[in-house]
């Protein structure tokens, strides 16, 4: 991506976080998802960043992407998950495990709106283990009859277009002529179509703007054309889906960072107490000093898991470039979230009583912003990865 046009990239970016704040705003106190989310991310043309022209994408590389998803997080963590869910969970397995006909079919009207995509890889029995998912498939004539339960789904509830996974039903699996046919599989399911049920999840702690829901199929029936990948090959396609995912919950948590950061800057100079401003005062400081050390490590390892992902991509052939931005935006991820959960409680506390109160941004950061160490992969989850890598496979907890 050429200079200008990042720089354009992150103007209209810019000018469609200030046009959505009051929008958002007034959402988050009424407790209701804010409908005109993508209607202006479809004015300013951002519903496509990081996809190629060619597909009607802004063609963003991982960086600039990173930090347009680092702004998007300043208006919160509801915000940004739409675009995660959307783009980086949604169209990028897409874009990258997709035939031309799946990505001509999917990735123009994905750009302009007219299809919004989700990622159904959790069910109620599968978190952090997808294998033990439950949802099963059957091929019968140019369809295959997906069965089962995603849940805490982003965007499920408003997306018209899902990447799914199942494993094949015990009579599919039965039937299977190869090892491949009875692993888990990879699906663009269209989910307007009978035997889609769907349910909003509102009993949430936070991210009362965004959508999160569950939908179920029975015997839904997907076109043959919309096997993602070849059959079999789903759980490679899911977990790295799961790295851009990874990426862009950094991303959004530095934005967080930087939103706390900007909020408890501007109300130690104007908030007197003990007849000074409370920025003069040394604990105060102590605050400020941290979530400013929090944003520059954040932004350090946020811009070089993105460097790793470009170069990745740029490079194909090389087998260590792809885990080396695997554990990078596992990195990224662990240390952001955590460093953005942490700022957002500094800047409650800088705010005392007003922190605690959803009328103001550091209390709404503080309880959005918890649900980033447990999606995309959890702390837990995380650290035996990096602790894998570091010791060997031999080490690793899970097989």
């Amino acid at each position: 991506m050429q200079p200008a046009d990042q720089r354009r990239l992150l103007a209209d970016v810019d000018a469609f976080c200030r046009e959505l704040r009051e929008y958002e705003e007034l959402c988050y106190v009424e407790h209701r998802f804010n409908d005109r989310l993508i209607p202006l991310a479809k004015k300013h043309n951002l519903l496509g960043m990081p996809v190629p022209a060619e597909y009607g994408g802004r063609g963003a590389d991982a960086a600039t992407y990173a930090r347009a998803l680092a702004r998007i997080g300043q208006e919160g963590t509801g915000v940004r998950t739409f675009f995660s869910g959307h783009t980086s969970i949604g169209q990028y397995p897409i874009m990258t495990w997709g035939n031309d006909d799946q990505k001509r079919r999917y990735l123009p009207p994905s750009c302009t709106g007219d299809k919004i995509l989700a990622f159904g890889l959790t069910e109620p029995e599968a978190g952090s283990n997808p294998l033990e998912m439950q949802m099963t498939y059957e091929r019968r004539g140019d369809a295959y009859r997906l069965s089962g339960v995603k849940y805490l789904i982003s965007n499920a509830g408003i997306a018209t277009t899902v990447v799914t996974f199942a494993y094949p039903s015990p009579q599919q699996a039965a039937a299977a002529q190869s090892s491949a046919q009875s692993r888990i599989s990879a699906f663009i399911a269209d989910l307007d179509a009978p035997g889609c049920t769907r349910e909003d999840l509102v009993a949430k702690m936070g991210m009362p703007t965004a959508n999160t829901g569950m939908f179920e199929l029975a015997d839904f029936a997907v076109p043959a054309a919309n096997l993602l990948g070849p059959e079999g090959d789903g759980f490679r396609i899911a977990m790295g889906t799961l790295v851009s995912g990874r990426l862009s919950v950094a991303a959004g948590c530095l934005g967080v960072i930087e939103d706390c950061l900007a909020e408890s800057l501007r109300y130690a100079q104007e908030r007197v107490q003990h007849g000074k401003p409370i920025g003069k005062h040394q604990l105060v400081q102590e605050h400020l000093a941290a979530i400013e050390m929090a944003r520059v490590a954040s932004e350090a390892l946020v811009l070089q898991a993105a460097a790793a992902k470009d170069a990745a991509q740029a490079d194909p052939q090389n087998a260590e470039l792809p885990a080396k931005a695997d554990l990078l935006a596992a990195q990224a991820k662990l240390f952001a979230a955590n460093a953005a959960w942490e700022a957002a409680d500094r800047a409650v506390q800088v705010f005392g009583g007003r922190g605690w109160s959803t009328l103001y941004r550091p209390g709404r950061h503080l309880q959005d912003v918890r649900v980033c160490r447990i999606y995309e992969g959890t702390d837990e989850i995380l650290k035996l990865k990096i602790a894998a890598a570091l010791l060997g496979k031999d080490f690793a907890a899970f097989k």
